[in-house]
This record gives structure tokens, C-alpha cells and sequence, in this order.
């Protein structure tokens, strides 16, 4: 490189299992302020529209961070938050977690059991923000222990589920196997409502690839149990065929976060399915950033040379490439480096042992930083 960089910018997601967004972040920062301490740095943690997505962008657009109590995945109440967000038009939006409602990790394993966890708790955040005038809703999903297909959620918003004798379906999942008729809500906030879900995962709903299969076990579903709540979900399906004309079964994305998108596609009919790292870029102004700075370093827990659909470093790269930006990649492990981005390096060689890999799991803060300043060194002959 012919002259020194004098605005980097900082974008990485998270080291997963180690290092937070920001954490990586400020790991990565130290290593350019060393070595470049005459240079802008400019940090925008990045997410994928998982855990962390509503920290990420109220925090980046001063969002104010709204609590609300709502019903958990297993019936007990919790207390959930979410961000609104003033824009510029006097307009605002709201930023929910599905995770702030059902999250996966807060559920000890032994009480996990994905046929009857509910995502009821989501649709009451979703609602919540409506009653507040909100109009438009970024919804980031993943981290959850539920795998309803959205039908809690859906019920929350005001979406009726009805057995053969026209009783209401309870929330649990296995209950839809006996749903005969969806009601259309006859909502006027959640009619006119727009909803985007930012997903990192293609999966569609069902199949040998979708939401129970792929991401049933790591919530507890038992390979007994898989049938059933296959079926289930099966039939709330064709339900939402029949009576929206709408095929989720075949729309890309809808397997993310237990199903959820399908029943929120039924209760809103203005709701798209994006990639989750597209979407908080978009919001928190990713392109221009990248496209006022000299440098870009971006990183994640394993880089490899196939980009993944949704994730926040093959977004950040695909920008950075388009504003033609060099972008640098810092990451735990780096199995191929993207023939696009400039340079990398890992915590660790791609050869290492999974005692070395642990090693850098507990100090990876620091490791980061090392890495980081090789990388420098290397890239700008210093």
C-alpha cells in the first residue's frame, strides 16, 4: 500500500463463544490506534440478525430501549426489551430480538422441549410496538428454543387458530396438527404494519433441511418427537396456503428461528424475509461508511473462502468491493482466505489442535489485538 490509511473503519461481527461484537471491536481498534495512532478509527459492530442485533443498532442510532413483560417459551412470564428508533421523517422503527422472548440460552437443557414452546412472547413485543404507533419493524431472529412455525406469535398478534369444532388451538406446537381454520385477524395497526426479518439461514420450513431436522436437536427435540412436530408444522402450512394463497413452504428463510417467519408472514401481510447482515447494514448507514473510509477490518470466528449467505464479514466484503475499499479480515480461525479481501489472519493457524483453539478462546481479547497489529504490519509494510 502506497500511503498510510487516515480513516479505518472497524466492523466486525462476533467471535462466537469468546468475544462480543464490541468486545471485538475495541480488540481490533487497539492493534490500528498502535500502529496508526494519527488515523481516524471509526467502530460499527456488525451482527447477522441474531443475538445482539438490537444492542447493536440502538446503540449505533441512539435508540431508546423499551421493557416489557410477555410470555416465555414455557408459559412463565419474562421480562423482554426491545429499541425504537427515531428516523429523520418524524417516522420511527422498532428493533425486536425473537431472542428476547424465547432465547435458547436462557433455558437450562433439561427443560427444553421444543413441541411445546411457544413464540407467543414474540407476537406481544410485535404488538407492543404497535400499540406505540410504530409502523415499521425490523424483527432479528435465531438464538431461540422454540420450533412452533410462528403460530404463538401469530396468536399474540391476534391471528385465530381453530380445531375441527371451532375451539381455539392452545400455543403449542403439536396442537396444530389438528387445525382445521385460520381466522384473519381484522387488525388495522398490524394490516398496515411492515416487517422485515433479518435471518442468516436459506432453510425453508420442512424437509430434510428444514427448521425441525436441521435446528430441532440443539433444542432438545428428541428423534421420536421429530415426526410429530413435523406433521404439525406440516399442517399449519397448507393452512396458510389455503387461506392466504401464500406458499411458505417453499419461500427461502422461512426455517429461521423454529419457523417463525411463517406464522408472522400470515398475521402481517407486509413482511419480507432478508438477509439479517443486508438489513442492519442498510439501517445503520454500513455502505456509506465504508465508502468514507480508507480501510476496512472486518473479522469473525471462522473465515473460510465461501461466502454465507447472511453473515455480517461476507456482507461487510461485498460492500467494501463495490466502494472498492481494501478490506482486511481478523478472525479465530481463518481456513481459506476470500479471494477478495486483501489480507487476514487468525488467532490461531487453521492447523491447530483444540487445546491451542481453547487457549484462544479464553484470551482472545488480547490475541485479537496481536493478530491484528501482524496483519497491519504485513499488509502496510510497516
Amino acid at each position: 500500500m502506497s500511503a498510510l490509511p487516515t480513516s479505518v473503519l472497524v466492523c466486525p461481527q462476533e467471535f462466537k463463544g469468546s468475544l462480543s461484537a464490541y468486545e471485538a471491536c475495541h480488540a481490533i481498534s487497539r492493534a490500528v490506534r498502535r500502529l496508526l495512532p494519527m488515523a481516524a478509527v471509526i467502530e460499527q459492530p456488525m451482527a447477522d440478525g441474531g443475538p445482539g442485533t438490537v444492542n447493536i443498532i440502538s446503540q449505533s442510532l441512539k435508540g431508546k430501549v423499551i421493557q416489557k413483560e410477555v410470555t416465555g417459551p414455557f408459559g412463565s412470564p419474562r421480562l423482554a426489551t426491545y429499541s425504537i428508533i427515531e428516523k429523520g421523517d418524524s417516522t420511527s422503527i422498532a428493533v425486536i430480538e425473537q431472542a428476547s422472548a424465547t432465547a435458547l440460552a436462557d433455558e437450562m437443557p433439561n427443560n427444553l422441549d421444543p413441541t411445546v414452546a411457544t413464540s407467543y412472547g414474540v407476537g406481544e413485543l410485535i404488538l407492543d410496538a404497535l400499540e406505540r404507533g410504530i409502523e415499521e419493524i425490523i424483527l432479528g431472529v435465531g438464538g431461540t428454543c422454540t420450533n412452533d412455525g410462528g403460530a404463538g406469535a401469530a396468536q399474540a398478534l391476534g391471528l385465530t387458530l381453530l380445531d375441527p369444532a371451532g375451539v381455539e388451538l392452545p400455543s403449542h406446537p403439536l396442537h396444530l396438527v389438528r387445525l382445521d381454520q385460520i381466522i384473519p385477524l381484522n387488525d388495522a395497526r398490524v394490516q398496515s404494519a411492515r416487517l422485515r426479518i433479518a435471518v442468516d439461514v436459506l432453510n425453508q420450513l420442512l424437509g430434510p433441511t428444514g427448521a425441525t431436522t436441521i435446528f430441532g436437536p440443539q433444542k432438545g427435540l428428541k428423534d421420536w418427537q421429530a415426526p410429530a412436530l413435523e406433521d404439525s408444522l406440516t399442517v399449519f402450512a397448507d393452512r396458510i396456503h389455503k387461506t392466504f394463497d401464500i406458499d411458505v413452504v417453499n419461500i427461502n428463510g422461512t426455517g429461521a428461528g423454529g419457523g417463525l417467519p411463517c406464522g408472522l408472514i400470515a398475521a402481517i401481510p407486509n413482511t419480507t424475509i432478508q438477509s439479517g447482515a443486508e438489513l442492519i447494514a442498510d439501517t445503520v448507514g454500513l455502505s456509506q461508511q465504508i465508502t468514507e473510509a480508507d480501510l476496512v477490518i472486518t473479522g469473525e470466528g471462522s473465515l473460510d473462502a465461501q461466502t454465507s449467505f447472511g453473515k455480517a464479514v461476507s456482507h461487510v466484503l461485498s460492500i467494501a468491493i463495490d466502494a472498492n475499499t481494501p478490506c482486511l479480515g481478523v478472525a479465530g480461525i481463518v481456513e481459506e482466505r476470500p479471494s477478495s479481501m486483501a489480507d487476514a489472519e487468525g488467532l490461531v493457524p487453521a492447523h491447530s489442535n483444540s487445546h491451542e483453539r481453547e487457549a484462544a478462546m479464553a484470551d482472545a481479547s488480547s490475541r485479537t489485538t496481536k493478530a491484528t497489529e501482524t496483519l497491519l504490519k504485513r499488509y502496510l509494510a510497516l
